[in-house]
């Protein structure tokens, strides 16, 4: 497997989880019957919460991934950093999905996404300069 198909795989991979979260907000929606907003429900704030972090981190976590498979950097950095950063990601979700405070699940995905975030900048930096 080369570098960007790599990189494809862990699009696809990402694209998937988003799907999973976006249909937990949705499953959330119905079972408490809020069809806008959150009502104030703790279930459903979380729910759009867990959603929402994950918008916030993946497109840029994947555009450092894409960009490190078009650089032609070793496949096994595309695949530590994508994997890692799916079990932080999956992590992060599940421990704020069952408590609205800190949670085990919640702080270890949190490091773990930012580890690889800066993992992913440093990379792209070095392979940018080495070019």
């Amino acid at each position: 497997m080369t570098s960007i198909a790599a990189a494809t795989l862990y699009v696809g991979l990402f694209a998937l989880w988003m799907l999973c979260l976006k249909a937990n907000v949705g499953r959330v929606r119905v079972r408490e019957k809020i069809a806008f907003g959150d009502g104030g429900n703790a279930a459903l704030q979380r729910a759009i919460r867990v959603q929402g972090n994950a918008v916030e981190d993946v497109p840029v976590v994947l555009a450092g991934l894409i960009a490190l498979g078009v650089m032609g950097a070793p496949v096994l950095w595309v695949h530590g950093l994508g994997a890692a950063f799916l079990v932080g990601r999956v992590l992060h979700a599940v421990g704020l999905s069952g408590s609205a405070g800190g949670s085990p699940g919640r702080s270890l995905g949190t490091l773990l996404s930012a580890l690889v975030q800066l993992g992913i900048a440093g990379a792209c930096v070095w392979m940018a300069l080495s070019a």
